[in-house]
């Protein structure tokens, strides 16, 4: 079916609303589905991989600071979704490379990686270039890297696919690199332990954009359904909550 941008940002705000993030936080996470479904990056389909797990979130402690000196931090994500976790992160790398020039920051136990590429627009858009780089591993490991430069309003994003076995891989790993006086640039080529590497532009993703936002969104029924059946939490307690407020009159 297809929907409109508007419509589809109202109903995953209601889903991550009901199954416990922050005000704020369900916000941020909407945003991040919606960045990648309208420049072209699969959006949705991430999504679909991450909704059975989203509502285990509220049971697990928040991210940590493991290490952290002037130029370099290590986060632990206790297993969250990026989705919940990973703007902060960011933002604590924007921060460090503000005072130092350049910083690294290293997340740990994060699921659902690709979502940072909302971040790293925003990153990139407050004057400063970031890149991040992950490995995902299950049957075949995959590498993913996407930067922007500063001042740019789109980033680049490039994948290919690796002869790594996966237990080489730390699969729920982030690095995120960020600098103030550098413009950095990332890429996966095709090499000896690289293969069908995929490279999109900023200069792609912005059209990319421009299509989505004249045809809408297709999205699969099922999952529209999932969506809205957990959202509906959100509307039964507002309700309930309307109801005692008009008996309290």
């Amino acid at each position: 079916m297809n929907i409109s941008m508007n419509e589809l940002k109202a109903a995953l705000r209601r889903c991550f609303e009901a199954t416990g993030y922050f005000v704020g936080n369900y916000e941020d996470a909407a945003n991040m589905i919606l960045w990648l479904e309208k420049h072209g990056l699969n959006g949705l389909g991430e999504l679909q991989r991450a909704l059975p797990y989203i509502d285990q979130d509220r049971e697990k402690p928040l991210g940590s600071v493991v290490y952290e000196d002037s130029t370099s931090a290590i986060i632990d994500s206790h297993g969250r979704s990026a989705l919940n976790c990973i703007a902060a992160s960011v933002d604590l790398a924007h921060a460090k490379a503000l005072e130092s020039g350049i910083a690294t920051v290293t997340v740990h136990n994060c699921h659902n990686r690709m979502f940072i590429l909302k971040a790293l627009t925003d990153c990139g858009r407050r004057g400063i270039s970031v890149a991040a780089y992950w490995q995902n591993g299950s049957q075949k490991v995959t590498e993913h890297t996407a930067a922007i430069k500063a001042g740019q309003r789109y980033p680049s994003y490039s994948e290919a696919t690796t002869s790594l076995e996966t237990s080489e891989v730390d699969a729920q790993a982030l690095t995120i690199i960020c600098s103030s006086r550098v413009d950095l640039t990332s890429s996966l080529q095709e090499s000896r332990g690289n293969s069908e590497a995929r490279y999109i532009s900023a200069e792609q993703v912005a059209k990319n954009k421009d299509l989505t936002v004249e045809h809408g969104v297709e999205i699969d029924d099922e999952l529209w359904a999932e969506i809205n059946r957990l959202g509906a939490g959100v509307l039964v307690e507002n309700s309930e909550a309307s109801r005692q407020g008009a008996g309290g009159r």
